[in-house]
């Protein structure tokens, strides 16, 4: 009943739109604050200079 409801109905379908783009904005923001981390400690332990110097 539930899952009949998610897929087949209006509000079911922008409520499965709405948790899928939630969690995939979740992973996105994930990666980008890693690879931001790792450059940032990659640049603090004398890395290839400091973000945005020539």
């Amino acid at each position: 009943m539930a899952w009949q409801l998610l897929f087949t109905s209006d509000i079911g379908l922008l409520s499965l739109f709405t948790i899928l783009f939630i969690l995939v904005m979740a992973v996105y923001i994930g990666r980008y604050a890693i690879k931001h981390m790792k450059e940032d400690a990659r640049h603090a332990a004398g890395g290839r200079g400091a973000p945005g110097a020539p």
